[in-house]
């Protein structure tokens, strides 16, 4: 399913999986004009590289689907409070968006991609409560804003107040001999809005992933990816239930 906001790949199931990545795409929809460099589309600050395809791939076994943002993250940053500036950025790692600044531009997105895209995701979660979701993300392994900090973790475990699922993960990947950064490279205490609104403000269990790009910009790394993810989810969903 397909909607200008959002894609939704595979089939949700009751007590499942559902993989939300909400910067998945780096798609501008017809008539808006960003002002940026074509280029810079693939860059991280368009795109978390890769989670679309992982989420793809892991949204093709059973119990799995994935809920997907379907406009760039230059467009509209669905990962961002409702009356956060960044929400539709006017820059972003050194980047000025130019098409960003036009009077009512902000809140023209906010009716088109925002809403449509959080009142979806609601909407499924409460038809088909699922046993964890996974908010996947990925990070840049060097900011162009500020090149000497280094992020020598292949992942980050993101959390707030919700920590038992991301207690459980940590170790998990540790034993495959993965760097794991615990609320690195952000911290979910600060950067965590659609997993507050849709996990945390309803009881609902999750783990937040950061993978760093550079592992997950190819296919061989997505495939890997997606597989340990895949197993991951499951262990995590079974010991919650225990």
């Amino acid at each position: 399913m397909s909607h200008e906001a959002y894609r939704l790949l595979g089939t949700p199931r009751f007590g499942g999986i559902l993989v939300v990545s909400d910067h998945a795409s780096n798609r501008v929809p017809e008539g808006i004009d960003l002002g940026v460099d074509p280029e810079l589309m693939d860059d991280h600050i368009a795109i978390d590289i890769g989670v679309g395809a992982i989420g793809a791939m892991m949204a093709e076994q059973p119990g799995i689907a994935a809920f997907q943002g379907n406009v760039s993250r230059l467009v509209c940053d669905y990962n961002r409070a409702e009356d956060a500036p960044g929400l539709v950025p006017l820059a972003s790692d050194g980047q000025t968006i130019p098409g960003n600044a036009g009077e009512g531009v902000r809140e023209a997105r906010i009716e088109a991609y925002y809403r449509p895209y959080h009142n979806a995701l609601a909407a499924l979660l409460e038809d088909v409560p699922q046993a964890l979701m996974l908010s996947l993300h990925s990070f840049t392994p060097q900011l162009k804003s500020d090149a000497s900090q280094l992020r020598p973790w292949n992942c980050g475990i993101l959390y707030n107040r919700v920590e038992r699922p991301a207690r459980i993960a940590i170790p998990l990947l540790e034993a495959e001999g993965l760097i794991v950064g615990d609320n690195e490279p952000y911290s979910g205490k600060l950067l965590n809005f659609t997993m507050n609104r849709h996990a945390e403000a309803d009881g609902r269990p999750y783990i937040g992933i950061e993978v760093r790009q550079d592992q997950i910009g190819h296919a061989a790394g997505q495939a890997e990816w997606a597989e340990r993810l895949v197993r991951l989810c499951n262990r995590v969903a079974i010991e919650l239930e225990g």
